[in-house]
């Protein structure tokens, strides 16, 4: 299906006869797919769209699907950047949680990626998963170190209302325990980063740290505002193409039929306004933990420090705002850990109160 819809964008005028500047397989675990699966796939599509040159072709995988003979079909398609969902490394915390692998797999998996020579390999974690204690935390932290990878990923466990853990605590069945709140998961986070820093890592954003940072970027997310000529193979859930928003809302039954028939319903496309595309790009950034107001006069004529004047007051009265210059809009650490639920008081009053989960 994926070959598919791809044959019909790539013959768009926004897309065709342009290079790949960056492709991603994720947002979801492509690491299921068989060998023989995975290589069908992107033959079928780099026959369509070379990426020889792209910057970065990034793939995440879960540990517990990958063989020795997928990893080398992975590094020979040209990923720059292996992601392992490692999330935590206690056996009894995966299973709890759901996840298909366990620490066994994760030491064979990231060995065997090493000894491919990965330009780059990443670990997830999520802190804040059903079962976990300061304890597990700390061995999770000191078993990252001790792997060393190119770049650490973390986030803190959501559990949107539609899930069946949110279903089973909101009845109270007793099935699961209690997750850790909000100010624990953001302890453990900062835990995590203090930790990385003192190795020698550097903290990017609301969510990474990175060994070599200028050795380790991340084409895929600075280019969502960056470099209006290049082009990405990926989907997300921001896609853009030419300035507009493009986001399927049918049901995948009626999406996959359309495009089993030949075509590309694009019914949803949104061409956001100027003002929106500024505010979508300015909090984009902030998750970055810093913005250059500079940036945002010169591209979309607006001085962000009259036009978030009262917002950016109330982040420096709650300590989120580390400094608000003409140079730089920074936040805190403690504001770059809940940096998620502090950009809505930027949207505009519309969107101010859309949930998404």
């Amino acid at each position: 299906m994926l070959a598919r819809e791809w044959e019909l964008c790539a013959a768009k005028p926004a897309i065709a006869g342009r290079p790949l500047n960056f492709v991603y397989f994720g947002g979801g675990t492509p690491s299921f797919l068989s060998t023989k699966q995975l290589e069908g796939l992107v033959g079928r599509l780099s026959a369509l769209t070379p990426w020889k040159d792209a910057e970065e072709v990034t793939f995440e995988c879960e540990p517990g699907t990958l063989t020795e003979a997928k990893l080398a079909a992975i590094r020979g398609i040209g990923v720059t950047r292996l992601s392992l969902g490692v999330e935590n490394f206690d056996d009894q915390i995966l299973e709890l949680n759901g996840r298909a692998h366990r620490s066994p797999e994760i030491g064979r998996a990231y060995a065997f990626a090493r000894s491919l020579d990965f330009p780059q390999i990443n670990i997830d974690l999520i802190a804040g998963m059903l079962g976990e204690t300061d304890e597990n935390w700390q061995r999770c932290i000191e078993r990252t170190l001790e792997l060393s990878p190119d770049s650490v990923t973390i986030y803190q466990m959501e559990l949107p209302y539609n899930t069946t853990i949110s279903g089973n605590l909101l009845k109270g069945t007793g099935r699961f325990a209690q997750p850790a709140d909000w100010p624990t998961k953001r302890r453990w986070v900062r835990e995590a980063f203090e930790a990385l820093e003192a190795a020698g890592y550097h903290v990017r954003s609301a969510y990474t740290a990175v060994k070599n940072p200028e050795r380790t970027r991340f084409i895929y997310t600075d280019r969502l505002w960056q470099g209006a000529d290049m082009v990405g193979l990926g989907v997300a859930s921001f896609g853009h193409i030419n300035g507009v928003h493009v986001q399927n809302l049918d049901t995948w039954e009626t999406y996959s039929e359309a495009v089993r028939r030949g075509d590309l319903p694009l019914s949803r496309a949104y061409r956001p306004t100027d003002e929106e595309r500024f505010i979508r790009e300015f909090i984009l950034q902030l998750k970055l933990g810093s913005i250059a107001p500079a940036y945002f006069r010169d591209k979309y004529h607006v001085n962000v420090l009259e036009r978030f004047r009262d917002q950016l007051d109330s982040l420096t009265a709650e300590g989120y705002l580390q400094t608000a210059t003409d140079k730089a809009v920074a936040l805190t650490r403690d504001g770059l850990l809940r940096v998620d639920s502090l950009l809505t008081r930027f949207f505009l009053p519309q969107h101010a109160g859309i949930r998404y989960t």
